[in-house]
């Protein structure tokens, strides 16, 4: 259950990129940024093979924190290009795949 007051702030994709920068620098070629998701994406993969609850999390943070990063780095907004593409998503038309995944027509 979610604590109902939290003094602490959430973290967002300005609070990720600032302390990223000041972490790491600037991003000197946003391919940097997709490359090391990619391998986040791997040990993602091998914590989902190992069903190790703990690191699928803290993979799928990384993924999304260097998501986010990436998105910055051509000042979009990455919570609204999600909500923006989740219209599109529910407007077509899919077909199961059968797998929990698809495609759409």
């Amino acid at each position: 259950m979610l604590c109902e007051s939290n003094n602490e702030s959430s973290e967002n994709q300005r609070s990720m990129c600032d302390w990223a920068e000041q972490t790491f620098g600037p991003v000197s070629d946003p391919a940097s940024l997709v490359d090391r998701a990619l391998l986040e994406m791997q040990e993602l993969g091998e914590a989902v093979q190992d069903r190790d609850v703990s690191e699928i999390g803290k993979e799928a943070a990384d993924v999304l924190i260097l998501l986010y990063r990436l998105a910055d780095q051509f000042d979009l907004d990455l919570d609204q290009e999600v909500q923006a593409k989740m219209a599109i998503n529910r407007s077509r038309t899919w077909v199961s795949k059968g797998d929990g995944t698809g495609s759409h027509v």
